[in-house]
């Protein structure tokens, strides 16, 4: 039986040796193969990620998947971004990406695509319970290789309109961007540093989160010396960019969010912009001062695709630095893209710290995590809701975002984790300082 823990919100994840065994990722194989028979698909992609693990877990998934009667398109070690484009340009809509994203080299994982969807939250928990209930499709599905990173290297530089060429300097962590991105920048006549490009899942520098200072500061250093137009980074599968400003100052995802809907709300006014709830009020303001229509939404890259969709939105973004774009694109996350579309905005001239400084400033706290259970950070933030809800502006579509004229404060319970997360913003530090302690405050008085 495999560990129900590692099925997640968004995917499965856990250790490579122990959760996802030989015999694991056997029966996984077999489960998800009858998961997508049962929707009528019997074709898929399978991508996988640079960790060491990573070939041996394919290699087992592929030939359970064949036994189900799934045939497989195996597109070898790619970024995600490049599974979710072969989902869309080839006509096969399903696909598997094996990945642990930037988490230390034990991890491994599985992200699930079906219709051209990544799955989550109760479709994950069907899959889980496909597998225990061990009653598996039987068939003779066959394998094809297919190297697709031609065809997306031209579909993604396709429609870009770069009029000069910015010099940006690029960590891609060891992970699985830098080939394809150097590609693409020497394609493009882009001049370039590239710093950690080999694919490498020991991870020998630092992990390949970009939105985490300490793993950037290799980066940070290099844009520092000068003659960059910004610096970017890439987490570990590629679906999340950081960014550096030519100070190597870090430019937040909801700051970056705000600078691309600036350009895309002069050829889309009107346009609707989602973000999620840990956002700031200075993306908001800067939304409806450029004529857009802000739409704050749940945490969560396969909810915010759903949402996205639903909403016909050309551009949505997270704080974690997951950037969506359905404006010449196909609206999944892929920060290969989203790097390329801030060149574009560069190539015309503007400092990214010009772009960044029209976004209104507000003061904030980093992401605040308190561990707990999974039982009793719902339980919490229920409390901390029914609290709030009598005396103040309440925004409950994840957790509880408590809104005041001059900042917000925000808990709501990890989706992966038994932690309650807490987020914090004000116009001034001692107006920020108030909000922190109003919601500590009551915490304290929960725990009594």
């Amino acid at each position: 039986m495999m560990n129900p823990e590692i099925f997640r919100e968004y995917d499965i994840r856990g250790l490579a040796q122990t959760d996802l065994s030989d015999d694991n990722v056997a029966l996984f194989a077999r489960g998800v193969g009858t998961y997508y028979r049962r929707f009528g698909h019997t074709e898929l992609f399978v991508g996988r990620d640079m960790r060491i693990s990573s070939p041996r877990i394919a290699d087992i998934l592929i030939k359970g998947l064949n036994e189900t009667g799934c045939s497989v398109i195996d597109i070898g070690m790619v970024p995600t971004p490049v599974l979710y484009f072969s989902l869309f340009h080839y006509g096969i809509g399903n696909g598997i990406m094996i990945t642990a994203s930037h988490n230390p080299k034990e991890f491994n994982g599985f992200k699930i695509a079906i219709d051209r969807a990544t799955i989550y939250g109760s479709d994950i928990q069907e899959l889980r319970s496909t597998i225990e209930e061990g009653r598996f499709a039987v068939g003779h599905g066959t394998t094809q290789r297919r190297d697709v990173t031609n065809d997306y290297v031209n579909h993604v530089t396709a429609s870009l309109n770069i009029h000069t060429k910015p010099k940006i300097a690029v960590d891609t962590g060891n992970g699985t961007c830098g080939p394809i991105f150097e590609k693409i920048l020497n394609k493009l006549g882009l001049r370039h540093l590239m710093l950690f490009k080999e694919p490498d899942g020991n991870f020998p520098h630092h992990l390949p989160d970009p939105v985490v200072p300490e793993h950037i500061t290799e980066l940070i250093d290099e844009v520092r010396k000068g003659g960059y137009a910004c610096g970017i980074g890439f987490d570990g599968d590629g679906d999340r960019i950081g960014a550096l400003d030519e100070k190597g100052k870090v430019i937040w995802g909801d700051v970056l969010l705000a600078i691309y809907a600036e350009d895309l709300l002069t050829r889309h006014p009107g346009a609707k912009v989602i973000f999620e709830v840990k956002c700031s009020k200075g993306l908001i303001e800067r939304i409806e001062e450029l004529g857009g229509v802000p739409m704050m939404y749940k945490t969560g890259h396969s909810l915010i695709k759903a949402k996205m969709k639903a909403e016909n939105a050309p551009l949505a973004g997270e704080m974690s630095g997951h950037i969506f774009f359905a404006d010449r694109y196909y609206g999944y996350d892929d920060a290969i893209y989203a790097a390329l579309r801030l060149c574009e905005i560069l190539s015309r001239g503007e400092k990214l710290s010009s772009l960044a400084s029209r976004v209104p400033k507000y003061y904030s706290t980093p992401e605040l995590r308190i561990d707990t259970t999974d039982a009793e950070k719902f339980k919490i933030v229920d409390a901390m809701k029914s609290y709030f809800m009598n005396s103040y502006r309440v925004i409950d579509i994840d957790g509880v975002r408590v809104d005041f004229d001059d900042g917000w404060g925000l808990i709501r319970p990890s989706n992966t984790q038994p932690v309650l997360v807490l987020r914090f913003e004000a116009k001034s530090e001692d107006r920020l300082e108030e909000i922190k302690k109003l919601f500590f405050e009551r915490l304290a008085e929960y725990k009594k």
